[in-house]
């Protein structure tokens, strides 16, 4: 019987040695070359940071083995094929062993030596089951052993082995079950790697420990054996310890929603499908700053854990984003989306969008200083209004919390976001102006261009775009779109992608100084200051907002070196997340609005941030520019009576600025420093709460104005604090005053539906 077996295995081999010159070497098979693809935090200096995560799936890290311990891979000889540096690639003896064997009904055995293992993982990508399969792998292991130096093979063999814990190749099998490199690689950790490769997940290190120890103790006394380690290293070796298999956590936690954005862009500039990307090998790098991000994630943490609110914490339907945006070329500096990535996919900065509320405002403003509208320009201010043109007969827009202003410009209902001015200024700018300057600003979101109530931010948007469309005021009107991979690049050094500059000129300089200087008005004086103006001690341009029935609740803010939004939503789980409620009270405030928790959040995140030497080089923003010139009045004015002719032209009165500083000192201290600037005074009294009475509450029009020699400036003086409500009188509707600050006067007017959620912008 067994020399019939015999007979019969040798003509197999007769009739392979015939077929050996028609088998041609394939191709490396692409499970072969992948490589795990990472991503990278970026430096402030456009280097590679470190590692921000590994984009699950196949985990292949190729190293060059020539630079390993050279017991690394005579473990792997020792304990595969001991006769690897002798044979021909494959095993005579040991395939008529397997043969015998297994026609006797023995246990299946392979034979397989080292070579055919690496033919097996290099070019096939698949088992090679039955005697066809095991006679082509043995041919292809004999002529790659006459076109390949044995090097080479073990090279390749230990960049594509299986070793468990979902890693192929020595180095990450290093990292998996060690947490070193493959060159930090001790003779002990060696030998145990090598040792689990015929069984791999049977033989776990963690789970089966006996086995795993059986299968050490054999491959070293194997080295010691063949020579490749010496008695004394033998008898020094001690079983290694492994380090705890982590499960793919590679998306928890809010760098989840990094690693997603940075894959789909990925996907998107270099034109691989989500597998292709995974396992290019490339090594991506990111506009993400990791000290940033920290800070985002920090804050965050802060609220949800009661940390920030004294206990108390937003409801757990409400979502939080925060996101800032380099405002030199468009680069996302840092993005907050969610607590964990895992738990909602839903990136609350660039998939969930939330009406934009007052934020909308300085659209409008830029528009009408486009026009040739300048800030001096003044309005009525009083509430409620129904500016003709403004919407439905008997339509009416009203401040936050029924305000009146009186005659304003437009810097003061900038600082205090006064509905009824803008709704007036939007009617005479045209809505289709506004909706032209928030897409040219980089609002991707419809935005309504024949409503005059989208000056109070009835759409949604996406607050990476609403950080971009501050950005370019950032930038002074250069706009460049949002974008998270800097570069991309092959483990050979090639590179695959680079990110081009998209900056474009979108509006002019003067009439972003000017907006500006409005805007920090609102940190300075109005419904910014309390939480942001008090706690950033550099010039900060930005904008509250609140949307009706408080949706939202917004802060953008920006200084010249970077933009950042953050707005607090809440949605109705029960419709999926896509329908936006009104956001709880929570932390000691009777309502949610911009001034509140967002702009607590905003400083509390900024405030670190900007003492980052990349973030401070540049501090000061231009000074205003002075757009239009004087004042145009919006009233119809009287009739302009005929000049007294004289016989020497009286010279054009020169151009007075209102002195800044004046508000808060004492009624006799305006009045003589306007009239050293030579200016006139005209004093009226108000009620305040918040200034003493005697001092100063505001100038009308306020600090900065240009105005001729002589003009008047109204000086309200404080009378002290209002008298307190009669008791059989309805209470007043005031505004609260929450723990962490003001409220956010005059934001919200106007409604909107929609759905919620979009697509995140891909730019």
């Amino acid at each position: 019987m067994l020399g019939s077996l015999v007979g019969l295995l040798l003509l197999v081999v007769g009739l392979g040695v015939a077929a050996y010159a028609l088998v041609d070497v394939p191709a490396p098979g692409e499970e072969a070359t992948y490589q795990t693809t990472t991503v990278y935090w970026g430096n402030a200096d456009g280097t590679r940071g470190e590692v921000m995560g590994e984009l699950p799936g196949l985990q292949r890290t190729i190293v060059d083995t020539s630079t390993l311990p050279d017991y690394v891979g005579n473990a792997v000889v020792a304990s595969e094929d001991r006769s690897f540096w002798t044979n021909r690639g494959i095993s005579v003896t040991g395939i008529a062993r397997a043969f015998v064997n297994n026609v006797r009904g023995g246990d299946t055995q392979g034979a397989s030596t080292l070579t055919q293992q690496y033919v097996k993982n290099y070019y096939t990508e698949r088992s090679t089951i039955g005697y066809v399969g095991k006679a082509k792998e043995a041919l292809l292991a004999l002529k790659i052993s006459r076109q390949e130096s044995k090097d080479q093979v073990l090279d390749r063999y230990l960049n594509t082995v299986y070793f468990g814990r979902d890693t192929y190749g020595i180095q990450e099998a290093s990292q998996a079950y060690f947490g070193v490199d493959a060159a930090q690689l001790t003779i002990s950790q060696a030998a145990l790697l090598a040792g689990i490769i015929p069984s791999p997940n049977n033989w776990e290190p963690a789970t089966n420990p006996e086995r795993a120890q059986q299968r050490w103790e054999r491959v070293l006394d194997l080295m010691t054996e063949d020579g490749w380690i010496t008695a004394a290293d033998r008898d020094a070796a001690v079983f290694p310890e492994t380090v705890v298999e982590e499960e793919s956590q590679t998306y928890a936690g809010p760098t989840g929603y990094l690693l997603k954005l940075v894959e789909a862009e990925a996907q998107d500039r270099l034109g691989m499908t989500e597998d292709e990307l995974k396992r290019a090998g490339l090594a991506i790098d990111t506009t993400f700053d990791k000290a940033a991000q920290d800070q985002a994630v920090a804050t965050a943490t802060s609220l949800w854990d009661g940390t920030l609110a004294g206990g108390s914490a937003p409801d757990p339907a409400a979502r939080l984003a925060i996101v800032s945006v380099d405002p030199a070329d468009g680069g996302v500096v840092a993005l907050y989306g969610g607590q964990d990535y895992l738990a909602d996919a839903r990136d609350a900065a660039t998939y969930l969008t939330a009406q934009a509320a007052s934020t909308f405002k300085p659209f409008t403003l830029v528009a009408a200083l486009e026009q040739g509208i300048p800030l001096t320009t003044t309005y009525n201010g009083n509430s409620p209004q129904e500016p003709e043109g403004w919407g439905n007969p008997g339509e009416d827009v009203s401040n936050f919390g029924g305000t009146d202003y009186g005659r304003i410009d437009l810097v003061r209902a900038t600082q205090d976001s006064v509905n009824t001015v803008y709704a007036q200024l939007n009617v005479q700018v045209g809505p289709a102006a506004t909706a032209d300057v928030a897409q040219r600003a980089g609002i991707r979101t419809a935005v309504m261009p024949d409503r005059a109530s989208n000056v109070l931010g009835i759409d949604f948007v996406h607050p990476l775009d609403m950080a971009d469309a501050f950005a370019t005021f950032a930038a002074q009107g250069f706009h460049s779109d949002p974008f998270v991979v800097r570069s991309a690049t092959y483990s050979d050094g090639t590179v695959a992608y680079t990110a081009q500059s998209t900056r474009t000129q979108v509006f002019a300089a003067d009439v972003m100084a000017d907006a500006t200087y409005a805007m920090t008005q609102v940190v300075e004086r109005g419904t910014g200051q309390r939480n942001v103006g008090r706690v950033i001690d550099v010039p900060v341009a930005g904008k509250t907002g609140s949307s009706t029935d408080n949706l939202s609740a917004w802060f953008v803010g920006y200084t010249p070196t970077i933009a950042t939004a953050v707005v607090l939503t809440q949605y109705d789980e029960g419709g999926f997340g896509k329908n936006p409620v009104t956001v709880t009270p929570f932390g000691g405030v009777r309502e949610i609005t911009g001034s509140t928790w967002p702009a607590v959040l905003w400083a509390t995140y900024m405030d670190p941030v900007l003492d980052q030497p990349r973030f401070a080089a540049v501090r000061d923003f231009p000074p205003r520019a002075g757009v239009g010139g004087r004042a145009t009045p919006t009233t119809t004015p009287s009739a302009t009576p005929t000049p007294t002719p004289s016989a020497t032209p009286t010279a054009e009165p020169a151009a007075v600025t209102v002195p800044s500083g004046l508000v808060g000192t004492l009624q006799a201290d305006a009045v003589a420093a306007l009239q050293g600037a030579g200016l006139a005074a005209e004093v009226v009294a108000e009620p305040s709460a918040e200034i003493a009475a005697g001092r100063v509450v505001r100038l009308e029009p306020g600090a900065g104005a240009a105005l001729a020699a002589g003009d008047a400036v109204r000086v309200v003086v404080s009378s002290g604090a209002p008298a307190a409500p009669a008791p059989t009188a309805p209470p007043a509707t005031t505004a609260p005053t929450p723990a962490p600050g003001g409220e956010d006067a005059g934001d919200g007017a106007g409604g909107g539906a929609g759905d919620s959620s979009g697509a995140a912008p891909t730019g």
